[in-house]
């Protein structure tokens, strides 16, 4: 049972339709219209570089709510607030991130679990239309 809604997908069906979603190939248009974007992006002035700094993240970390759920690290606003020798980590971490100009591959990878959308949508239906996607990094 599958969150008490009836019984659980075809593993083997649910992974073949989401990995055709994501193992496809994607063709993007290479028309003349990324040229007319490309035109008129030159006149554009490049942003200042973003600096990170602990204040930052002290502000950020002071507006969030305390006991929301917590990401990846497990830990809640909460502590953060108060480990202020953390901002100063965190805000370098940021910093190294954006300067590589690539996101570390836990910033866009984690687990997806499918989520029932509707319990009374019938097992013939394409696993997109039964289940939610939820994925948790």
């Amino acid at each position: 049972m599958v969150s008490g809604t009836g019984p659980a997908p075809n593993q083997a069906d649910t992974v073949a339709f989401w990995r055709g979603l994501w193992s496809e190939p994607v063709n993007h248009s290479e028309g003349t219209w990324t040229e007319v974007v490309a035109s008129q992006c030159a006149s554009i002035t490049p942003m200042d570089p973003v600096i990170i700094t602990p204040d930052d993240i002290a502000e950020a970390v002071r507006r969030a709510p305390n006991w929301k759920s917590p990401g990846i690290d497990g830990l809640h606003y909460y502590w953060l607030k108060g480990i202020v020798v953390c901002h100063t980590v965190l805000a370098r971490q940021f910093q190294e991130a954006l300067n590589q100009k690539s996101l570390p591959s836990l910033f866009n990878t984690g687990i997806t679990h499918l989520v029932p959308k509707d319990p009374g949508t019938t097992a013939n239906t394409a696993p997109s239309r039964v289940y939610r996607p939820y994925t948790r990094h």
